[in-house]
Parts: C-alpha cells; structure tokens; sequence
C-alpha cells in the first residue's frame, strides 16, 4: 500500500511540475515581442494572405479546369483537374510568338535602361554641374504611371505622321532610367574615395579606373535593379494597353502579358488565361528566387 501510495505521489509531483513548466511557457511568450505585436500584424498578414496567396491558388486551380464564360462556376471536381490548358498553350503557336517578345522586352528593356542609368550615375558621381537638376529630371519619370507614360508618348507617335515612330520603346525605358541610376548611383557613394584616389596614384585613367574597380563593385546593386526592372517589364500590359487602346495590339508588341487578358476578358477564356498568368507568375519567380538566394548568402534577409 505504502509503494502505491508513493507511486500515486510522485505521479502527482510530474503532473505539478510539467503544469508549472507550460505555466512559465506561457508566461513567458505572452510577454514576447511576437505575442504583444499579434493584434497589429495579423490582420494585414491575414488579408495579404487571403488576397495573394489565396489569389494565386484559386487561379492555379482554374488553369487545371475548362472553365469560360460567364455561364456557370469552374467545376473543381477531381475528375475535371488537368494539365489540358498547360498542353495547349505549349502547342499555341501565338504563346511561343508572345513568349519570344517577353523575353526580347526583358533582355532588351533591362539591359538598355542599367546602362544608361549606370551611365547617369557615373556622370552625377563625377560631380557634374547641374546635378540635382539633372537627377531630378531624370528620377520624375519614375513617378508616372504606365498609363501617363504611355498617353505621353502617343502623343508623339502616330502611325503616319509621328515624330519618332523608332524609339516607342524607349518610353520604358526613359521612365526606369532614373531608377536605374539613383540605385547605381547609391552604390557608387558607398565606395570609398581612397580606392579611385589609389588607382589614380599608380597612374590609372578615370575610364579604366571605373571599369576595373569601381564598377565590379556594383555587383549588388547591379542584381537589385534588374530584378525590380524585369518584374516590370513583366507588367507592361498597362503601358501596352493605355498605348494601342485594344486587346489585340499590334504582333511585334503582343506579349504574355497581353495575350493572358485578351484571352480572359475578351474571348473569356477564363482557365486558358490562368494557365498563362501561371506560366507569368513561374517567370516571375525565376528571376526573384535567386535573387532572395543570393540576398540570404550576403546575410541581407
């Protein structure tokens, strides 16, 4: 009786004990920064979550459906979910057509704007005159929408009687060279003046100077502006749409972009068109995984 009755004790002794230690757990975690900011982050968290991520669910789910047109809801049933809009747009002679203009917009765009925005940068780092005029004029573009930029520009092209009917491209990119260049031009204020002054010293021209060890450094700020520059060349269907005022834009400017809409609101194409924005989203992704790869091995995340 008398070891039962110990046995029964010590039982009682764990019980107390682990009930204590929870008891601490949770004071412990109701005094933490996580528990007293709960109120204030999880509402905007939870929208965000329900608005994007739901969002991107619900219109991958619909990529795997027949759905179109506005006649009945999208059948989520197991047996309808396919890859059958994948395969089509695979076979779409038009999505390899506008594929191929998404990519020639983002190498071409991209490439065009760092240069001249490095360029820029170089120019205001040297302290010439007129300097915050100068970034000032060239920054402003980055605060118009697509839509501004793009009725700007109408302005001065016209099929038959524009004024530079051979630079419509060069309205992108006059919009994000001054974004291009005040990213450069941070990184090129965080590099001290002891190496420029150095290689100076063992006889370096200010050219070569740039190109062998000032700009090598940029690396970080190279990455950081195409990535941003080529998730906006994904989304130039605004500037698109705001130019030519249609779906159907002419064929050398047709892009994913574009064609997904026209598809959806259009031609109501509704799962064909979550199939493209799907195929947007993996491009999407493909250029900013690396990016927070590389930005977690430099410990900036």
């Amino acid at each position: 009786m008398a070891g039962s009755r110990d046995t029964v004790s010590e039982s009682q002794n764990v019980g107390t004990g682990a009930e204590r230690d929870w008891q601490t757990r949770l004071e412990v975690f109701s005094k933490s920064d996580f528990a007293r900011s709960f109120p204030y982050w999880f509402v905007p968290f939870s929208i965000m979550g329900l608005g994007v991520y739901g969002g991107i669910g619900y219109n991958t789910l619909i990529s795997l459906t027949d759905y179109e047109g506005f006649n009945e809801g999208p059948d989520f049933s197991p047996g309808n979910l396919d890859l059958e809009m994948y395969v089509q747009t695979v076979n779409d002679p038009w999505v390899w057509t506008t594929s191929k203009n998404t990519f020639v917009l983002l190498i071409v765009f991209t490439t065009v704007t760092m240069v001249l925005g490095l360029f820029l940068a170089v120019m205001l780092d040297r302290g010439i005159r007129y300097k915050e005029k100068i970034q000032t004029i060239y920054l402003l573009p980055m605060a118009l929408s697509f839509v501004v930029t793009a009725q700007f520009w109408l302005w001065m092209y016209n099929v038959n009687n524009g004024l530079i009917n051979l630079l419509l491209g060069a309205a992108l990119i006059w919009q994000f060279s001054g974004y291009a260049m005040v990213v450069f031009l941070a990184g090129l204020q965080s590099i001290p003046d002891d190496q420029f002054e150095a290689a100076q010293v063992d006889g370096a021209s200010v050219l070569r100077t740039y190109w062998r060890v000032i700009i090598p450094q940029l690396k970080s700020s190279s990455v950081s502006a195409a990535v941003v520059l080529v998730i906006f060349a994904l989304k130039a269907f605004t500037f698109l749409f705001s130019m030519f005022g249609q779906y159907r834009v002419p064929k050398g400017t047709d892009i994913l972009a574009t064609l997904m809409v026209r598809e959806a609101f259009k031609l109501q194409n509704w799962a064909y068109a979550a199939a493209i924005a799907t195929i947007l989203l993996l491009m999407a992704l493909a250029v900013i995984a690396p990016y927070l790869h590389y930005q977690h091995k430099q410990g900036s995340l």
